[in-house]
């Protein structure tokens, strides 16, 4: 089956506008809670049966996993939407297999490691998806302001072809202010760092360095 890019398709437009029926069913993969909230919400009501999936191997330490999935849990029962949920810790295949990915054994590239972090991830939601009778997927990846939507965008059409499923792409950034203030409205946790080991070594080293740098400025 061909599958053509995702805003150009007939149930893309339908979801887009508003106009699909509760026949139709999409998988959005979650990433946190928080930045769930706008993504799950544009596309309920009458745009389609929507379902989440929880799939974040990516996620350190344990402690972090647990409160993103608890997170995710309790948005979902604000929303009152059925939840596919990979609840087991495992780094360390992913770590292994993002360096084997990259050729890095030490701190892959940012560039390199997001781009496999993308890939795993949505290829899972899109598995998941084929086999159990939806007819497209998505990823709440698509509402943050951080990440390379192009890439997603390519990856998640390249998927749907593999797989022989629509990905379904919408910019969600225009809901990042609305996100936010219902995340805090709703008392969900808000991590503050990507997810992955090297991007929480990469936020506390630059708060690090800044503390640094004011402590410098202070002393002068």
């Amino acid at each position: 089956m061909e599958m053509k890019e995702a805003t150009g398709s007939s149930l893309s437009h339908r979801l887009l506008n508003g106009e699909a029926s509760k026949t139709s069913r999409i998988l959005v993969h979650m990433c946190c809670g928080p930045c769930s909230i706008y993504p799950l919400k544009s596309m309920l009501g009458d745009r389609a049966e929507v379902w989440g999936f929880f799939y974040n191997p990516n996620i350190h330490p344990h402690s972090e996993f647990l409160r993103r999935l608890s997170s995710v849990k309790t948005l979902a029962g604000f929303l009152s939407i059925n939840v596919i949920l990979h609840e087991e810790y495992k780094p360390l295949p992913f770590i292994r297999h993002l360096k084997a990915s990259t050729g890095e054994q030490k701190h892959p590239p940012k560039d390199r490691r997001c781009g496999y972090c993308y890939g795993v991830r949505l290829e899972e939601t899109a598995k998941a998806a084929k086999s159990n009778g939806f007819d497209a997927f998505s990823s709440s990846l698509l509402y943050s302001r951080y990440q390379n939507h192009e890439e997603i965008k390519e990856l998640g059409v390249d998927l749907g072809k593999k797989y022989g499923i629509l990905f379904y792409y919408e910019d969600f950034r225009a809901g990042w202010q609305d996100g936010i203030n219902e995340s805090k409205e709703k008392g969900l946790y808000r991590q503050k760092y990507c997810g992955c080991i090297y991007s929480k070594i990469e936020r506390y080293s630059k708060r690090k360095e800044g503390l640094k740098k004011t402590f410098k400025t202070n002393s002068q």
